[in-house]
């Protein structure tokens, strides 16, 4: 029988959130119900936190190429489906995604038409 095992480190996040009022018991009790707690005013703007940009989970959001993957797969297209759409191919939107191709304003264009979005998202990350 093995014997008793220590509990796994589990590393902490402070949530916050905006909605409405009316929603609020509901949220907390959700929370609540995937193990978070609620935490004192002061807790909250603890030294030791970290903005969700500067987060090793979200690393890879800091370049445009990123929102084109999430966009494609909002939209259900693959990187070949795209790449028949927009004419760009499909090795060049890989490395767009990967951050390894810059966009520039002509693929930001075509790209836009066919996920349905404004142009200007994939520039101005």
């Amino acid at each position: 029988m093995p014997g008793h095992m220590k509990k796994h480190p589990t590393k902490a996040v402070s949530v916050t959130f905006s909605g409405p009022l009316s929603g609020m018991e509901k949220a907390l009790e959700a929370m609540e119900a995937l193990g978070f707690r609620k935490v004192e005013e002061d807790a909250v703007h603890s030294t030791d936190s970290v903005a969700w940009r500067e987060s090793e989970h979200f690393s890879n959001l800091l370049f445009p190429g990123s929102y084109i993957a999430g966009f494609r797969h909002r939209e259900g297209i693959t990187q070949v489906a795209l790449s028949e759409k927009t004419g760009i191919p499909r090795r060049h939107i890989s490395e767009m995604e990967n951050g390894k191709r810059t966009i520039g304003k002509t693929n930001a264009k075509k790209l836009a038409k066919v996920l349905n979005i404004d142009s200007r998202m994939l520039l101005s990350v």
